[in-house]
């Protein structure tokens, strides 16, 4: 049985987004403002699953936005 990660959880991610379909994501000015307002664990959950090939596969974009934050926590 496969468990969620952070990055399965919409609540988690859609703020990221710019649109509720989540079909594309915010500037990296605004994605890098949304990503240090989350709690520094919901930072390093994300950053452990964008760097996990299998879980962040399906979200291969938005990953590689994130792993682009690596360093400036």
């Amino acid at each position: 049985m496969a468990v969620a990660g952070a990055v399965d959880v919409v609540d988690n991610i859609v703020p990221f987004y710019t649109d509720a379909s989540m079909k594309t994501l915010k500037s990296m000015p605004e994605f890098k403002a949304v990503f240090i307002a989350k709690p520094k664990p919901m930072h390093e959950m994300i950053m452990r699953e964008c760097n996990d090939a299998a879980m962040s596969k399906p979200y291969a974009e938005f990953c590689a936005d994130v792993n682009s934050l690596r360093g400036m926590q």
